[in-house]
């Protein structure tokens, strides 16, 4: 596991130390993936389960409810491909990269309308990158209306949907709970990782699955408990 240039939020410590902390896989019952840690002597501490919010643009004036689930490392791929199935037989779908990226800016590579089966076998083949690489991210939307499903940079599955009860099913049929009140790693000082093969196998995974141009998606906007 390394940790890139200029992909390190948080405070500066020695490379003995950094190395130390890295090696910190588990908390309590979670287990994270090679992705991402928390930064050293910060409160938030990695857990298991979901919460539910409300998506703010102020700028597009809409809101949307938003689910955001924290999964442990051995359960984590299965949960996202089952959330998958809610969206429909033919989905779009949007490669994020942040290999080239400084803070937290990255580049979102779109492909339209590809067979839901086929997008999971492609899953499954960088299955390994989508759960390792902290500079790697999938968002997989819906044809048939406003849902889309996000396995993100910090491996976290966040979804957007009017209706979040198909969502919150899958969520129940893999174990996870509902809690209002987690804090996520992404609201704390954290560490991304990365290295070159994972950057390689990146833009082999986006060969495979033909995206295209940069795409201009709806930034991150203002969350609030519903």
């Amino acid at each position: 596991m390394s940790i890139p240039e200029n992909r390190t939020q948080g405070t500066h410590v020695s490379e003995k130390t950094m190395a130390d902390h890295l090696q910190v896989i588990r908390y309590g019952d979670f287990e994270l993936t090679d992705a991402v840690r928390p930064a050293q002597s910060v409160p938030i501490v990695p857990r298991q389960g979901y919460r539910i919010d409300t998506y703010r643009d102020a700028q597009a004036n809409f809101s949307v409810p938003v689910l955001a689930a924290s999964i442990s490392r051995e359960k984590l791929f299965d949960v996202f491909l089952d959330l998958l199935e809610p969206l429909g037989e033919v989905v779009d779908v949007v490669l994020e990269t942040s290999h080239e990226s400084t803070g937290s800016a990255h580049q979102d590579l779109f492909r339209a309308a590809m067979d839901l089966p086929v997008l999971k076998s492609h899953c499954c083949d960088y299955e390994e990158l989508l759960l390792n690489d902290g500079c790697t991210g999938i968002a997989v939307m819906s044809t048939e209306g406003p849902m889309e499903v996000q396995f993100d940079e910090h491996k976290l599955l966040v979804i957007y949907a009017p209706n979040l009860k198909p969502f919150e099913a899958v969520m129940y049929e893999h174990g996870i709970r509902r809690n209002d009140k987690m804090k996520l790693i992404t609201e704390g000082e954290h560490l991304h990782s990365t290295d070159q093969s994972h950057r390689e196998n990146f833009e082999q995974m986006c060969c495979r699955m033909g995206v295209g141009k940069s795409f201009e998606r709806v930034g991150s906007g203002d969350w609030s408990e519903s």
